[in-house]
């Protein structure tokens, strides 16, 4: 299994989240692409490397380098899930976690404590790199990138049907559509143009996913002005999701398609002044 971006050291467990300030007002985030773990949380996971892998969002941090500015979360989301409400941020039965249990048995209220810290540190340390970007630029875009499964039933079966699972998935629930058509508009056609791995891709708005984390809700309702969040979640088309190989070449092309949005994002964002 191999999730090491090429000519990038991997993050350890002491490593939170990186940071890369560019002088644009579009910024990328991963914040599902960690797979590390405190020492004391990992001692107590039930699951594998593999399965917690299955549902982290490898490579969505490899995916959003090239843009200006963006923040990759190194910890896992089985550690603290950064798109959930602080009181669900931390999966303690298996109905929160895709029916996984996550623990071999229930975690001291110690480790909660310090997983909750994690997300109050991340959100504060957001708001106030996104209060800094708007006062410089005024208005700005916040691609929320992710990633999900579309081969449930096993490596061998049927994936999901495409109508169900296109491979680039817009989610929008928080969004202010009548503030921000214009900014989403020129995304999706964007995306849309694309030629990934040798064929277009399936956009589509709100269809496998609505955009109903947590981050797109605290961005939209702290900067309901200026603050543009789009949820990405795109389809495995990049990997295995079965054995974490990835895909360079598609992975090199997917990376190039969200690099070249951010100057069509900049210019929706400075035609819409």
């Amino acid at each position: 299994m191999t999730r090491d971006m090429p000519h990038t050291p991997p993050a350890t467990d002491r490593d939170l989240w990186t940071v890369h300030r560019g002088a644009s007002p579009v910024l990328g985030t991963a914040i599902h692409d960690g797979h590390g773990m405190r020492p004391q949380l990992r001692a107590l996971t039930a699951l594998t490397d593999a399965e917690r892998l299955r549902e982290e969002d490898p490579f969505t941090g490899y995916l959003i380098r090239d843009l200006p500015s963006r923040i990759v979360v190194h910890r896992s989301r089985f550690e603290v899930d950064l798109n959930r409400a602080r009181d669900q941020a931390v999966y303690l039965t298996p109905e929160q976690c895709w029916g996984l249990r996550a623990w071999r048995e229930t975690l001291p209220d110690a480790a909660v404590a310090g997983s909750l810290q994690f997300h109050d540190d991340y959100y504060d340390m957001l708001a106030l790199l996104l209060r800094q970007v708007e006062k410089r630029h005024g208005a700005f875009a916040v691609l929320d990138v992710h990633s999900y499964n579309h081969r449930r039933d096993g490596p061998d079966d049927a994936p999901a049907p495409a109508a169900d699972a296109p491979d680039i998935n817009i989610g929008t629930f928080s969004m202010d559509r009548g503030r921000w058509a214009y900014v989403l508009r020129a995304l999706t056609e964007h995306f849309s143009a694309a030629d990934i791995a040798g064929r277009k891709l399936g956009v589509a708005e709100n269809v496998a996913f609505q955009g109903r984390g947590e981050q797109a809700r605290f961005i939209h309702a702290g900067f309901p002005r200026n603050g543009c969040a789009i949820a990405i979640e795109f389809k495995k088309i990049f990997m295995d999701e079965w054995t974490g190989e990835p895909d360079w070449r598609t992975l090199g092309e997917l990376r190039a398609l969200m690099s070249s949005a951010a100057p069509v994002l900049e210019a929706a964002l400075g035609e819409g002044r």
